[in-house]
């Protein structure tokens, strides 16, 4: 189980993370296999599965993402947590509210992501 003061303190360094900008600090919360489904991935990618495996494949699309929304700024609302998960729920770009579920391996790293945006 992932207690509360744990989710938190994720969320908000998650965040912090994405908000200074810095890929190499985002990709530290990662596995290196790693993989992220979003909606933006069909977008950005052309991917119809919005799918993409492997924490090097993540990092150049989203270095592709921050070069095209460079004023992108995350705000945290809530945080959930369950047995090797959390939900983050944040105002994300545009604004739109987000909400990522991330599941952890036993060493604390993000395996999978799944992003969801409030249409």
């Amino acid at each position: 189980m992932i207690s509360e003061e744990r989710a938190r303190t994720f969320a908000h360094e998650w965040v912090d993370s994405w908000n200074s900008h810095d890929l190499e600090r985002i990709m530290s919360h990662y596995a290196e296999d790693f993989q992220m489904t979003s909606p933006f991935i069909v977008k950005l990618m052309n991917d119809p599965t919005g799918t993409i495996k492997g924490k090097e494949n993540v990092r150049a699309y989203w270095a592709k993402a921050l070069k095209r929304i460079p004023d992108l700024h995350f705000e945290l609302i809530e945080v959930l947590s369950s047995v090797a998960s959390i939900t983050i729920y944040y105002h994300a770009v545009l604004g739109k509210r987000a909400a990522e579920v991330l599941f952890f391996n036993e060493n604390g790293k993000v395996t999978r992501g799944i992003a969801h945006y409030h249409i």
